[in-house]
């Protein structure tokens, strides 16, 4: 019995430990992504932190999928399922919500966020609808070759939305004039380029290291939902958000700032590089390794899905945000968790 009470401290003195040490990962992720993100200014910045926590997720994804455990065939799913929601409804929600609390309205450019989402929307019905309504295959599978066709339209929708974001319609993606003008973080002088050097080095290391804690972590998480009986989904979401923690850091912090258009750049550029850059790279790994790969999501899911599309079309349609968005966004958030939790 003292064995087992000892054993039980320890574990739960691990668990701590790693906790504090993600949160302690998190914060420098942020701090250097924020630093290479003035040296870039955006959108390039945004673009830095949802890439490479994309890549090291990606990795994580494969990793646990050449393991062939119970459940292996479904964990892409479920971790592109889970960014998509916790991105739209979660962060950005409460990117709105505690903006709206500090600065009442916030303003953005429309014309990009209304164009990320369109190229979100394509994506999700590609990966995570289309499996269900095809035919070739019974249940919510791909054939090989549908598989491979998916994973090259996701690639090449996502290259071009990066065209357009950076070179054809850049400005599309930058703060509003009269934002600027109120942006500390604008005026500021640019990090010197060995400055930007190291931020980037120790961005990649912290970025491993969270990625590294939440596998670490994943474990315990995984014995703690099958102790109390919920679905195998509930770990997928965990890790998404362990994984997400950075940007959404990020986000909220600049939304506290009046930076709204850099919340939505650094949130939709995340949730549209979850898919379009690992979903290519998992399916080209599923098909050489012929590894079981299911991606088609429940008609539940794809309810909440299609109603977050709604409501975020409704959301970014005229450029400005209060707190009622955000409140609707988060409840649609919570709706999410709890179904998950009781389908």
């Amino acid at each position: 019995m003292a064995y087992l009470l000892t054993d039980l401290i320890t574990q739960t003195w691990f668990i701590t430990l790693m906790g504090v040490a993600l949160i302690g990962g998190v914060l420098l992720a942020v701090h250097h992504a924020e630093v290479v993100a003035h040296k870039t200014g955006e959108p390039y910045g945004a673009l830095v932190l949802a890439i490479s926590v994309t890549i090291i997720e990606v990795s994580l994804i494969i990793s646990m999928m050449l393991t062939g455990h119970e459940g292996s065939e479904v964990i892409a799913r479920d971790a592109v399922f889970a960014t998509v929601m916790i991105v739209i409804n979660g962060v950005i929600g409460l990117c709105i919500f505690i903006g709206g609390l500090r600065h009442h309205e916030m303003s953005f450019r429309n014309e990009g966020t209304n164009s990320a989402l369109a190229v979100l929307t394509a994506l999700a019905t590609f990966i995570l609808v289309m499996p269900v309504v095809t035919t070739s295959t019974p249940g919510p599978d791909f054939t090989k070759s549908q598989l491979a066709f998916a994973g090259i339209a996701s690639f090449t929708l996502y290259i071009a939305f990066l065209f357009f974001q950076t070179v054809s319609h850049r400005d599309y993606y930058l703060p509003k004039v009269e934002d600027k003008k109120t942006d500390i973080n604008f005026h500021a002088p640019k990090p010197s380029n060995l400055k930007t050097a190291v931020s980037v080095v120790l961005l990649i290391v912290s970025l491993i290291a969270v990625v590294g804690l939440a596998e670490l972590l994943s474990p315990a998480i995984e014995a703690g939902v099958k102790a109390a009986g919920a679905p195998k989904t509930i770990v997928g979401i965990a890790i998404a958000m362990l994984v997400l923690l950075p940007e959404g850091f990020a986000a909220v912090r600049a939304a506290r700032a009046n930076r709204l258009q850099s919340s939505l750049n650094l949130a939709l550029g995340s949730a549209l590089a979850s898919i379009g850059l690992s979903i290519p790279a998992i399916a080209a790994i599923a098909i050489y390794f012929n590894l079981p790969l299911s991606l088609g999501i429940s008609s539940l899911n794809m309810t909440l899905m299609y109603l977050t599309f709604f409501v975020g079309a409704l959301t970014l349609a005229i450029g400005r945000t209060t707190r009622l968005q955000g409140v609707v966004h988060l409840i649609i958030f919570f709706e999410y968790l709890f179904l998950s939790l009781v389908p």
